[in-house]
């Protein structure tokens, strides 16, 4: 079964600013989320990050240093591993996985200001769409929503 791989092209929004968001819409629809980052020290500080962003609301999630992933509506994690049995993975800091195919969605969120992601967003374009995947292109607006673009 194919998955629809959607490229969320960030243009006037930080990663930490975008995901939160995301990662809410999934929990609100019922879902479970894998999020794939380039390092351990980066999921340590999203980590940190999901705690804090918003003092009037609450993200549940975990990572490695949390334990009990089965439990863990959000996974953040620098390994390809879904362990809390979830539905959509979320990719980002140019992280790879070779499990896309065992989700139902998959989110590639890139920094438009960085040329280099830029170009390998467009790399993992042609090979998801080769894979047989659905892909659909996200352009954020300037009242930093998204926009639909292919």
């Amino acid at each position: 079964m194919a998955t629809e791989v959607n490229f969320y092209h960030l243009t006037r929004s930080s990663l930490e600013d975008a995901l939160p968001r995301l990662l809410a819409k999934t929990l609100q629809a019922g879902e479970r989320a894998v999020v794939m980052l380039g390092s351990p020290e980066r999921v340590d500080a999203l980590n940190t990050h999901l705690w804090t962003y918003d003092p009037d609301g609450f993200l549940p999630h975990g990572a490695a240093r949390d334990g009990e992933a089965d439990r863990q509506p959000v996974w953040l994690t620098h390994l390809d591993e879904n362990p809390n049995g979830a539905g959509f993975l979320f990719v980002a800091d140019r992280a790879r996985s070779e499990r896309v195919a065992d989700y139902r969605r998959c989110f590639e969120l890139f920094d438009g200001r960085d040329e280099a992601a830029v170009a390998d967003s467009r790399e993992r374009w042609k090979a998801y769409k080769a894979a047989g995947h659905t892909v659909v292109y996200w352009q954020q607006t300037p009242a930093g929503g998204w926009e639909k673009k292919a």
